[in-house]
């Protein structure tokens, strides 16, 4: 399993930006899918967004518009571009690999490798 390392958290007001970075210890252009996740106290965890290795992109529907997912394998980085914040997207934020060479969605049952998460607040 790869080592993941999130970083790029912080409190932000809301109507503001964050990019959140997450760094492999090892090459990520094998790994189909990517994604990020985030947990709110008291609530369960949640997927974000999701990409695959071909740039093919998914969000959940609360993020739509406002969020960004992108890789870039060189680097063996993920990114998360996250604007128009809102108090609700406050959360601990985790990026993680996917198991599977065909399937990236919202399970986290399906991720494998996580980061340790960075926390994200956004006041009102």
């Amino acid at each position: 399993q790869v080592q993941l390392v999130e970083s790029g958290g912080g409190s932000v007001q809301a109507g503001g930006s964050v990019r959140l970075a997450c760094a492999s210890s090892s090459y990520i252009g094998s790994i189909y899918c990517m994604g990020w996740f985030r947990q709110a106290p008291g609530k369960e965890r949640e997927g974000v967004a999701y990409i695959t290795s071909g740039g093919t992109t998914h969000y959940a529907e609360s993020v739509k518009g406002r969020f960004t997912i992108s890789r870039n394998d060189a680097k063996a980085t993920l990114y998360l571009q996250m604007s128009t914040l809102k108090p609700e997207d406050t959360a601990i934020y985790y990026c993680a690999t996917g198991r599977s060479q065909a399937i990236c969605n919202h399970d986290y049952r399906d991720y494998n490798s996580w980061g340790q998460g960075t926390q994200v607040t956004v006041s009102s």
